[in-house]
């Protein structure tokens, strides 16, 4: 891990957060992982005093939580949790695409089909890590052509949450190509100039990206954790 180089206190425990959130979204920090106060401090370069604060911050959202004598681990992911980030998305997420056709349709159908032209390349290529990057790019162009910062804000963070429960089903390549064809699904709408149609086919695409949580991701885990007797991993 990177040194943090804080100039205040109060960025100090805005770096430290983002940087530990950023860790456990990423996968980096797994499922059921012992989060040690001293050892985090010294990799990065801090006190323990806003590594604390900041595990507090992210129990509050629900990404690590407190046990008794073991200190704080990384929150799995539970299936009710999977199904309300979807849901939410789709409320987001069809908000921007429906304000982003009827203030810049054609820049966002341009855009949309620059990325999927992008996305079809790196597939074919087998640059999974890459597709990745454009799926994000994806869904962000909607948010940006809303005109609301506060949607892109909101899409990037559930994206990343969703981001978290999936990192093993997105690196198979039918997964990749499945949600491909969703991405076309919602440029067809778009093209079309149809807020109500590009909706029902983000919410099909979501619903898709879900299922493949449900039966691969969170599968899993489940699996996983079992295997390990219980211990921290």
């Amino acid at each position: 891990m990177n040194k943090i180089i804080i100039e205040d206190r109060d960025t100090l425990r805005k770096k430290v957060l983002n940087y530990l959130r950023e860790k456990i979204l990423g996968g980096v920090m797994s499922p059921e992982e012992r989060l040690i106060e001293t050892k985090i401090a010294k990799e990065i370069g801090v006190s323990r005093t806003p590594i604390r604060e900041a595990l507090h911050n992210l129990e509050q959202e629900r990404l690590v939580k407190a046990i008794p004598r073991v200190g704080y681990v990384v929150t799995r992911m539970q299936e009710e949790e999977v199904e309300e980030v979807c849901e939410i998305r789709v409320a987001i997420e069809g908000l921007a695409i429906k304000r982003a056709i009827e203030r810049a349709q054609k820049q966002l159908a341009k855009d949309l089909r620059k990325n999927i032209i992008k996305q079809r390349s790196e597939i074919s290529k087998g640059n999974i890590r890459a597709y990745l990057e454009l799926d994000a790019q994806f869904h962000e162009v909607s948010a940006v052509l809303s005109g609301s910062s506060r949607l892109l804000d909101l899409t990037q963070m559930l994206r990343r949450h969703m981001l978290r429960f999936r990192m093993q089903s997105l690196y198979i390549i039918e997964t990749a190509l499945k949600s491909l064809k969703g991405h076309e699904r919602i440029l067809e709408a778009v093209e079309k100039g149809d807020p109500k149609l590009a909706v029902i086919a983000l919410e099909q695409h979501l619903k898709s990206a879900k299922n493949d949580i449900l039966h691969y991701d969170l599968a899993k885990q489940t699996k996983k954790i079992s295997v390990a007797g219980g211990s921290w991993i």
